[in-house]
Order: C-alpha cells, then sequence, then structure tokens
C-alpha cells in the first residue's frame, strides 16, 4: 500500500508504525512498516531528500521520499546537515553544473574542483587570454595540417574565446569556437561547455548528443551527467535522466545534494508515469481479505438491521434479499465471500424497493467501493446514505477516513462533528476521530479519544490497542507496556493483542518475547480462523528472525507460508522484496515490488510502490552501464558501517 493514500484503518488494525513519505500519510501501513524497517536495517544508510540506503552486498542503492527527513542529512553517520549557507552554495551549483562552461582545460573530474566550478569572467584584461586575438582559423582540413602541440595551444585559445561568448551570452558563436577547439583536440570539456550553450538555447537533443560525448570521453564526468540528466528530463526522459544522476550521486559519493534531491525527484516522477499507465489499465477489484476484514473491523460489530436477519424469509432475486445475501457473504472472511458480497450490494440497489434500508445499501455499497479504490462512487454512496439517513453515523466516519486519505483534513473533521450531532455516545466516533488525530501526530487528542471510546464501550479491543500504542509514541513506554498486559488479562483469547504486543516487544529488541506473543497470535488464528487467518503475525515473525538472527531461509518460509494463505497480502509481498533485496537477490526483489504495484489500491499505492522497484532497476542499470561502481558502492557499504541489524 502507498505511503500517499491508504485507508486509514488498513491491515493492520493499528498504527503503530509511523514515518510517514508525505504529509497526507495515514499510518499502520506496509510502505511506512517496510520503509521504517529497510532505512534502519541496511549496512549503511543516507538521508539524501529522503531515504536512500546502500545494499553493501548487492551495490544497490534506492530512495524514498519522508517528508519528516531534512534533505541533505549526513552522508556518514555523525555529520550535521549543511547550513543554510551550504545549502545556498549548493543551489547555485546545481544551476552552474547544468548550464555553465568550464574555464580550466586541466580541470579535474569529479573531485573538489567539480563542486565549485568557477564563474565565466566576461573580459580578461591579460594580453595572454584576450581571446579577440591571435583567434586561429580552423576547419576540418587546416587541423589535419597541425602539430600536436599546435592542436593542444589552439584548442585552448578556443575554448577561452568560446568561455567569452557565453558569458556575453553569444551562444551561437561560443558553439562555434567550442566545435573549433574539438577539432583541435576532442575533450570532454569542450563538449560538455559547447552542451552548456545548447543548453541556454534551449536546444535538448543537442545537449544529450554533445554530453554523451563528453561521457563517452570520461565516464565518471559528472557534470557532464548531471547537464544530460537535465536535458533528459526536459524531454521527458525520466528514466534516462535517473539513471544519469543515480549515477552522478554514486561517483560524488552521495556528496552533492542538489543531484541527490534530483533523484529523489526522478524516481516519483518515473514512478507517477508508471502508475498512472497501471492503474488506467487495471481492473477495479478488492483488496486481500486480511485488508478487508482489518478494514471492516475497525467498527464496532452490530447486528443486521431488523428485517435483514439471518433468519429473515426474502426473495433472493429482491433488493432486501441482496442486502441480505450480502451481510451473510461477508461473514465468511474469504476473497470468495468478499467478493459475493460486494456485488450483493450493487445488485440491492439495482434492484431498488429497499425501504428504509435504502441509506445502509448504499453506506455497504459505497464501503465496497471504497476498498476497490472508486474513491469517487464511494464518496458518492456515503454522501447519498447520510442524507437519506443522518442518524446513520457509520456513513459519516466512512466518508471522514475517505476525506483523509484525499488530503482534506478540514472535511474529515467536519464529518466526525456531523456524526457526533446525530449520535453525541457512538463510540466508534472517538474511536476514528482519534485516528485521525494520530495520524497527524496529535497523541495526545488521539489518547483523550481512544480513553473515551473506552470508556463508552471497553468491550471493543481496538480501542485498548490503541491507546497502549499511542501511550508507546508518546514516549510512555511502562504505561503502554501496562496498557497491553491490561488488554491480554481482558481479551486472553484474541490474537490480535499478541500480534501488536509482539510488535512493541520487537521495537525495544525483545526478540525472544517477541517471538513467543507472534507464535501465540498464530496458534490462535489457526484455531479461530483455520481459512481466512491473519497472516500478519506470520510476517511479523519473519521480520523478527531476521533482525534477530538474520535468519534469511526461516524468513523467506514464513512469508511464503503467509502467501500461500493469502495471495494478495501486500505486507508479505513486501517483506519478501526486502528479504531479498538484503540477500543481494536483487532481480527477485524486483519481481516482488512490481507485484507489490500491481496488489496497491490507489495511484499514491502504485507510485510508492514502484519507487522502491524503480531506484532498484535503476541501481542495476548503472552497474550495468558503469561496472566500475558497483565495487565502490560495496567499499563503501563495508567500509562506513552503519546501523546494527534490527
Amino acid at each position: 500500500m502507498s505511503a500517499a493514500s491508504i485507508p486509514t484503518h488498513s491491515a493492520p488494525n493499528t498504527v503503530f508504525d509511523t514515518s510517514p513519505l508525505s504529509s497526507q500519510t495515514p499510518p499502520g501501513n506496509v510502505w511506512e512498516r517496510i520503509t521504517t524497517w529497510a532505512s534502519e536495517n541496511k549496512t549503511v544508510v543516507y538521508t539524501i531528500a529522503g531515504v536512500a540506503v546502500v545494499v553493501s552486498g548487492a551495490g544497490v542503492v534506492y530512495y524514498l521520499s519522508d517528508s519528516r527527513k531534512a534533505p541533505g542529512a549526513a552522508v556518514a553517520e555523525g555529520k550535521k546537515r549543511a547550513s543554510k549557507k551550504e545549502r545556498r552554495k549548493a543551489k547555485k551549483e546545481k544551476e552552474r553544473e547544468k548550464g555553465q562552461p568550464e574555464k580550466e582545460a586541466n580541470e579535474a573530474v569529479p573531485k573538489k574542483a567539480e563542486e565549485q566550478a568557477p564563474e565565466v569572467r566576461k573580459k580578461t584584461p591579460t594580453v595572454e587570454s584576450d581571446p579577440t586575438e591571435d583567434l586561429p582559423q580552423i576547419d576540418e582540413s587546416t587541423v589535419e595540417t597541425l602539430s600536436e602541440q599546435e592542436r593542444k595551444e589552439y584548442s585552448t585559445k578556443l575554448k577561452i574565446a568560446g568561455n567569452t561568448a557565453y558569458g556575453d551570452k553569444r551562444y551561437n558563436e561560443a558553439i562555434d569556437l567550442y566545435g573549433k577547439a574539438i577539432l583541435c583536440k576532442p575533450d570532454p570539456i569542450f563538449y560538455s561547455n559547447r552542451a552548456a550553450c545548447y543548453n541556454a538555447l534551449g536546444d535538448w537533443d543537442k545537449v544529450v548528443e554533445d554530453t554523451t560525448a563528453a561521457i563517452a570521453l570520461n565516464s565518471e564526468y559528472v557534470k557532464a551527467l548531471n547537464r544530460r540528466a537535465n536535458a533528459y528530463e526536459h524531454l521527458e526522459k525520466y528514466s534516462e535522466a535517473l539513471l544519469d544522476y543515480t549515477a552522478s550521486c554514486i561517483i560524488d559519493g552521495f556528496r552533492n545534494e542538489p543531484s541527490a534531491q534530483s533523484v529523489e525527484r526522478l524516481l516519483k516522477k518515473v514512478a507517477e508515469a508508471k502508475g498512472k499507465a497501471i492503474l488506467a489499465g487495471k481492473d477495479k477489484k478488492l483488496p486481500s481479505p486480511s485488508f478487508v476484514t482489518n478494514y471492516l473491523q475497525s467498527f464496532r460489530p452490530r447486528p443486521p438491521p431488523d428485517g435483514l436477519e439471518e433468519t429473515a424469509e426474502l426473495d433472493e432475486e429482491s433488493g432486501k434479499g441482496q442486502l441480505k445475501a450480502g451481510l451473510m457473504a461477508m461473514g465468511e472472511k474469504t476473497s470468495e465471500g468478499y467478493d459475493s458480497a460486494s456485488t450483493a450490494f450493487d445488485k440491492a440497489l439495482e434492484l431498488g424497493d429497499l425501504g428504509e434500508h435504502e441509506a445502509f445499501a448504499y453506506n455497504m455499497r459505497g464501503t465496497f467501493r471504497y476498498l476497490r479504490g472508486e474513491n469517487a462512487d464511494a464518496l458518492e454512496d456515503l454522501t447519498q446514505s447520510v442524507t437519506l439517513q443522518p442518524a446513520l453515523t457509520q456513513s459519516f466516519i466512512k466518508r471522514a477516513s475517505m476525506h483523509l486519505e484525499l488530503g482534506n483534513r478540514e472535511a474529515a473533521a467536519t464529518d466526525f462533528e456531523k456524526a457526533m450531532e446525530q449520535k453525541k455516545e457512538d463510540p466508534d466516533i472517538y474511536y476514528h476521530r482519534a485516528q485521525l488525530h494520530f495520524i497527524l501526530g496529535e497523541f495526545a487528542e488521539a489518547a483523550k479519544d481512544y480513553q473515551k471510546s473506552i470508556d463508552l464501550d471497553r468491550e471493543f479491543i481496538f480501542s485498548h490497542i490503541q491507546l497502549g500504542v499511542t501511550q508507546y509514541k508518546m514516549g510512555s513506554i511502562a504505561s503502554s507496556m501496562a496498557t497491553f498486559r491490561r488488554c491480554i488479562k481482558s481479551f486472553d483469547k484474541v490474537p490480535d493483542v499478541y500480534n501488536y504486543y509482539g510488535e512493541l516487544l520487537l521495537d525495544q529488541q525483545k526478540y525472544q518475547e517477541a517471538i513467543e506473543k507472534f507464535d501465540t497470535a498464530v496458534e490462535m488464528e489457526k484455531q479461530s480462523k483455520p481459512i481466512g487467518m491473519n497472516v500478519l503475525p506470520l510476517i511479523n515473525k519473519a521480520l523478527a528472525l531476521f533482525q534477530w538472527k538474520q535468519d534469511f531461509q526461516e524468513a523467506e518460509k514464513l512469508c511464503q507460508k503467509a502467501l500461500i494463505i493469502d495471495p494478495e497480502c501486500d505486507i508479505a509481498v513486501a517483506t519478501m522484496a526486502q528479504l531479498l533485496l538484503q540477500q543481494g537477490k536483487v532481480t527477485e526483489a524486483l519481481k516482488y515490488f512490481e507485484r507489490a504495484a500491481e496488489l496497491s489500491r490507489t495511484e499514491g499505492e502504485i507510485v510508492n510502490a514502484l519507487s522502491y522497484a524503480e531506484a532498484t532497476r535503476t541501481q542495476l542499470e548503472v552497474q550495468e552501464k558503469y561496472p566500475q561502481l558497483a565495487s565502490r558502492l560495496h567499499g563503501m557499504g563495508g567500509g562506513l558501517g552503519g546501523p546494527a541489524m534490527r
């Protein structure tokens, strides 16, 4: 699931782990959990306008947006964020790299001089460097008559004259002068400088042509790579631009902040372009049964409306009969059951004659449309539901969750207020409003609402779990642990308590205790739901074994088992991808990342999944095109060290 647009109550039903990729990111989804885990468990961690992670074994670097991480943060452990002055300097350097020619013929590439490209002086007072005197007349025929020393001297004069012409914005003249310099000496700097002229004229194809020639002469020419990347971006060839910026970052050791920011920007563009294509051809279908179950059970269970009970005798081909059939199918908690329920709710409204159950029918159809990612249609259904029956507060709550997913915080808050006007003592209102506060980082307010939900109904387990999680996020570890111990005492037969308690223990690196809790949850799931069991405890155990013992084999087995039970479980797919990536099985990992994109519900979810895939794919391409960089990455991973595997 994407970090940008996931249901507030997506699987799992708690919002334990939050490191959102955007300001509107609801927590508790797969990509937050996987992003957090990935960023904590790579050999070397860089913060480059997001998360940039180096896997030493595979030589793979990939980037993920994280709005709470400062751009240009430390490359190595302990290094502070660049000062404002340094950031301004870096920004100016980026502009020079894209457009300014280089002045010194013996310039070192790509060391310190590359980071401080000299500005071109318009007029040089010395006779020695005056480009207006003694300019040689060079063409393809005359250059053959020159000695090597003459060619070298003439190329330098022509370059200086070209720099002056560029500084005076006489770009076509500069292009001619650099071209003659190239005839004398095919130097990568001359090609790059001529590319700067084409850059100023907006002739992006020519920029690509000349920078490609420069890179052919010097494969680690950072300035040429950045110029070509900029041109590719203008030509909307985002994959090519991403490849060049990534190579530039690796060559520079991730010290160039503007280039690193460009990598993140291009990753998003590439992922968005591919995401739109995937979404356009994607069949709207329900997510995994684990996801659906966890969303539905985030609302307190209620009996069917009067007249729709299991014992009610209704014509199956009537609207009410289909409503009843849908409710019955939901109880199976399987993929087939949820598909049948969705179809039944659609048919119920088609058949009509629903009487007092019409608002409920719109609520249920809107719910399943929402789960399929049909947000606009779902909003219409829920709006119709509250119009017909304002007292059906669940429709306000669900619509609020949708508004929040779409980034409309004010509309979400308004819907909660409207729900309270109808039924102030509805505990679901406080539970779901607490989710909103939690997502926005308003933990104190979230804790108050969770507690209010508990006060109104102590039997709903997720209010207790969420309260414990919120206390943990507030730093009240002792209070959080006490809340979970009380949960276990009060709900000792409910697997979710053990699963989420295990997550807190895992976060504290209490591996043995965490695994025991996950095992307990797994056994309870098997006994209570042998067919549609929740696979999250299996995945959490896999993470624990990896973090504790780096037991890849057993961790993979557990993920594979989860995928056999629930083939469309996005968390299992994403975790498997990360496990494979850790082992250097990059090609296999890519397949799982792409599978994760296929399983995503919304464009934001697809984009986030593709960001992983594209970042990994780009690094493979860099290594194929620039094989010398693979060993450099390996050396960086092995030499710098990093946080311990957890």
